[in-house]
C-alpha cells in the first residue's frame, strides 16, 4: 500500500508515536489534527484521507468521544456505524460515500473536545504500548469492527444514560487499535459489550413499559 503523508506526519507525529519513538498521547494526537487543518470546519473525509492506514481506529475514536457529551452522539453515530460495518468486513481503509465525507466538524469543537477528555485519556495512555495479540490481528480487528457498529445504534437510538457506556467501551477500543496493544482492544471489548448489553437492557425496558402503559390506557 503506498505511503500517505499527512498533517500528523508533516507536524512530526504519527499515531503510533512521536519523533524517536516516545508515546504520543491521543489527546495530543487529537489536538494536532485539529490544528493542522486552517479551516474553521474540518470534513469527515478530510481527516479520513489524513489518517492513512490508522484512519479506522482514529476516526472511530474522534466520532465516538463526543458520545460521551449529551446531545452530540446521535449526530456521529451514523458515521461510526458505517465505519464499524467496513472494519468489521475487513476494509483497510475507510470509504465514506459523499454526502458523509462532506460532514463536517468545527476545529474549534475539536479542540475543546480533546482538553475536556485528556484527563481520562491520559490514565489509559499511561498503559498503552505495542503489544501485539489476538485483539491486533486481522480477526481481532474485525470484532472490534463489527461491536463498534453495535455501539453506533446504542449511540443512535434515544435512551436515558444509554450512550456514555457503550462510547467509553469503544474509546478504549480505538485507542488499543490505535496503539496497536491487544491487551488494551480486549479491555476495550469488553467494556463495550458490557456497555452495549446495559444500554439495550435500558432500550428494552423502555419499549415493554411503553407497551405495558399503552394497553393500560387503552
Amino acid at each position: 500500500m503506498p505511503h500517505q503523508t499527512s498533517p500528523l506526519s508533516a507536524a512530526g507525529l504519527s499515531p503510533a508515536g512521536a519523533e524517536g519513538g516516545a508515546a504520543a498521547p491521543i489527546s495530543r494526537i487529537v489536538a494536532e489534527v485539529a490544528a493542522s487543518f486552517p479551516g474553521e470546519r474540518i470534513t469527515l473525509g478530510d481527516m479520513a484521507e489524513a489518517f492513512g492506514e490508522r484512519a479506522f481506529g482514529l476516526l472511530i475514536l474522534l466520532l465516538c468521544l463526543p458520545g460521551m457529551l449529551p446531545g452530540m452522539a446521535s449526530v456521529f453515530g451514523v458515521p461510526m456505524l458505517l465505519l464499524g460495518i467496513q472494519m468489521g468486513l475487513g476494509f483497510r481503509t475507510p470509504r465514506l460515500p459523499g454526502f458523509m465525507a462532506r460532514q463536517t466538524v468545527r476545529r474549534a469543537d475539536l479542540l475543546r473536545l480533546a482538553s475536556v477528555t485528556s484527563g481520562p485519556l491520559k490514565r489509559v495512555e499511561r498503559l498503552l504500548r505495542p503489544r501485539p495479540g489476538w485483539f491486533t490481528s486481522r480477526a481481532g480487528e474485525m470484532l472490534v469492527g463489527w461491536l463498534t457498529a453495535y455501539s453506533a445504534l446504542m449511540l443512535i437510538l434515544p435512551g436515558p444514560g444509554t450512550n456514555g457506556p457503550p462510547a467509553f467501551g469503544t474509546i478504549i477500543m480505538s485507542l488499543g487499535v490505535v496503539e496497536q496493544d491487544s491487551r488494551v482492544t480486549g479491555w476495550g471489548v469488553g467494556l463495550t459489550i458490557a456497555g452495549c448489553l446495559f444500554a439495550t437492557g435500558v432500550l428494552v425496558a423502555i419499549c415493554l413499559f411503553g407497551m405495558a402503559a399503552f394497553s393500560w390506557i387503552f
